[in-house]
């Protein structure tokens, strides 16, 4: 059975509702979806898990560590959360979502 997982990433345009989509690869099923903000991420990241039974969620480099924290605490601790770094991300204007969002 494939690891079911999810990819979330910020962009200021998103709508999570049809910015989303699937790639199963035999070993990994990835749901990818783009969100606006920490608040949005909270609410997707815990409707994956909910909905579509998500057992480990990665976070794109513009999550800091504030916005790390509040998605594990949105899933609970059973849920790994997982972030790609950049402390100064290029997407965000090269700063932290933490700066934007937290």
């Amino acid at each position: 059975m494939p690891l079911n997982a999810a990819f979330l990433f910020l962009s200021g345009s998103a709508d999570p509702a049809t910015h989303r989509g699937t790639v199963p690869t035999g070993d990994v099923d990835l749901h990818v979806v783009a969100v606006k903000n920490y608040a949005e991420a909270e609410s997707v990241a815990r409707e994956l898990v909910d909905t579509l039974g998500v057992g480990a969620i990665e976070l794109c480099g513009g999550f800091g560590i504030e916005g790390t924290a509040r998605v594990q605490r949105a899933v609970g601790a059973g849920v790994p959360v997982g972030v790609v770094r950049f402390d100064h991300h290029p997407g965000l204007g090269d700063v932290s979502g933490d700066t934007l969002f937290a």
